[in-house]
């Protein structure tokens, strides 16, 4: 039966169809992605159920993002331990049976504990994925192939909210998790017909014995764990007023800048930082960060506004962002074939613009807004979001030899995760400071003696008194109507702020755009990504 299948695959030449693995490959990764935003709106539901406070379950997301960054750059020495099929099943195999556990978790620490277990499972994914559609695709049309990766990985956070809703809404919160495991099993059988390691790529011969770098494991464990847990719960926790957080930024400072010292004097170590000599391949990971950081801010921004601010409900908020991913997935194999014509950092500076627009014109926003035009600003921000992943990973990746491509995706990913984190907490915290500071800047407006507030305060009176309310509660519910004016004109002055920041942050991105070199990689060892 399997022969058969693979016989129906193959192409003239005998090799498996190229975009059969792709979208092998894309299938697991698309759920790990989702699984990144998927539980954010289900938490009320999972506390509930599950007798835990709001504080606690945060640690659901928490648990997840920690083990995902940890084991992130850790893939590419992984593949080169077991292979790269062989860890790429076993991330898959266990991102799916822990998303079946996180299901049937009967309490919240057995939810954290699984999700541990899913969020390591998921963090080899996307890195494999990417050292696989390179090798798979000619250098021609490696593009197109990214734009089957960049669909997932861009895609799926902006569904991952709606769908969460939805599934929580119309089910239980359970089922956000079991629905991996289909996609999971598949996943796994196809990669094991389909998928081969490449014949440059040297496993590490285990009876001959070898070395591990665990001092360089545990450091960076210590300092990505550590990272991870102050940007999820800093705001919460006040910063660095909370001893706990404090803890936190000690045990992150020594683990990160301890874990640079050692990697870069290490022979074998287990990250290769020095990739980020390759001036390329370093502009194009810090890129990434920062495509990382604007792309979940806004995500998070912009559900919340039309939730907080306009009254929808969480699932229409989540559909907002719907028609951006089309336009995504209209425009990614569009922009992998421009790459392969277009020199990438121009396409990485159009894309960058159009973004930096989008947001000025969600800077425009007021509270008399339609859902219509909110949709229309996030597409044209989905429009601009299509011209930098593809490029960005094109320039990146083009000067890096084949036998290091496991080592960068794995670093490449890390900063866009890192990224999507640092923007999230920023803006979480940037809302309810900018929201304190404009709130007592309007209220010193309001005063007794301010002829603007007599006449509000006479005529809303006068309207609550129509209906029934004696002068002291008319007074009193006047005075409530325009604490909560102020309040909700300061949150909307917030927002304002953020997309501002926002809007400047990809424009800041330009000048160092300048410095990429063509994405032509020369003849040799070397490998076009």
């Amino acid at each position: 039966m399997g022969e058969r299948i693979l016989a129906k695959l193959r192409t003239a030449d005998g090799g498996i169809n190229p975009w059969v693995i792709a979208v092998t490959v894309t299938l697991a990764t698309f759920m790990e992605v989702l699984d990144t935003s998927i539980a954010n709106v289900a938490l009320p539901h999972i506390a509930g159920n599950l007798s835990a406070g709001i504080d606690e379950s945060t640690w659901v997301l928490t648990s997840y993002l920690v083990s995902n960054a940890i084991v992130l750059p850790l893939s590419g020495w992984f593949s080169s331990l077991l292979g790269r099929k062989r860890f790429y099943m076993m991330c898959v195999a266990l991102f799916t049976a822990s998303s079946f556990l996180c299901g049937l978790a009967p309490s919240l620490g057995v939810l954290v504990f699984f999700r541990i277990l899913q969020g390591a499972g998921g963090g080899g994914l996307q890195p494999s994925e990417q050292a696989i559609l390179s090798d798979t695709f000619p250098a021609a049309k490696k593009g197109m192939a990214f734009a089957v990766y960049g669909v997932a990985v861009v895609v799926a956070p902006t569904l991952g909210p709606w769908l969460g809703g939805w599934i929580t809404d119309n089910f239980s919160w359970r089922w956000i998790f079991y629905i991996n495991v289909p996609v999971g099993i598949i996943s796994l059988l196809l990669t094991s017909l389909l998928i081969s390691d490449p014949p440059y790529m040297k496993r590490i011969n285990l009876k001959q014995g070898f070395r591990v770098d665990y001092i360089g494991i545990g450091l960076l464990s210590l300092g990505l764990g550590s990272l991870q847990i102050i940007l999820d719960k800093g705001q919460r926790e006040d910063w660095l007023h909370s001893d706990f957080i404090r803890v936190f930024f000690v045990l992150m400072i020594v683990g990160l800048a301890a874990a640079v010292i050692w990697e870069l004097r290490e022979k074998e170590p287990v990250v290769d930082l020095r990739m980020l000599k390759n001036r390329n391949f370093a502009i194009g990971t810090m890129s990434m960060f920062f495509l990382g950081f604007v792309l979940y801010a806004s995500t998070v921004l912009i559900p919340q506004f039309l939730q907080q601010l306009m009254g929808y409900n969480a699932e229409l908020a989540g559909l907002a962002l719907s028609p951006g991913g089309l336009v995504i997935m209209l425009m990614m194999p569009v922009v992998g074939t421009l790459v392969s014509k277009v020199e990438a950092r121009w396409l990485v500076m159009l894309g960058c613009v159009v973004c930096s627009a989008a947001l000025f014109v969600m800077a425009g926003w007021n509270l008399d807004i339609s859902y219509g035009i909110a949709v229309k600003a996030r597409m044209l921000q989905s429009l601009g979001l299509a011209f930098l992943f593809i490029p960005i990973n094109v320039a990146a990746f083009s000067y890096v030899a084949k036998e290091k491509t496991n080592m960068g995706t794995g670093i490449i990913n890390l900063a866009r995760n890192i990224g999507a984190s640092v923007g999230i907490a920023t803006v979480t915290t940037m809302l309810e400071r900018r929201a304190q500071f404009h709130q007592a800047h309007l209220a010193e407006h309001v005063n007794a003696m301010s002829p603007a507030y007599q006449g509000f305060m006479a005529q809303t009176s006068a309207y609550f008194a129509g209906r029934g309310a004696d002068a002291a509660q008319a007074a009193g519910q006047a005075h409530r109507l325009l604490y909560n004016l102020v309040g909700r004109q300061a949150a909307m002055l917030a927002f304002i702020d953020n997309f501002w920041m926002l809007g400047v942050i990809f424009l800041g991105m330009m000048p160092l755009l300048v410095f990429l070199k063509k994405a032509e990689p020369p003849q040799g060892p070397l490998a076009g990504h």
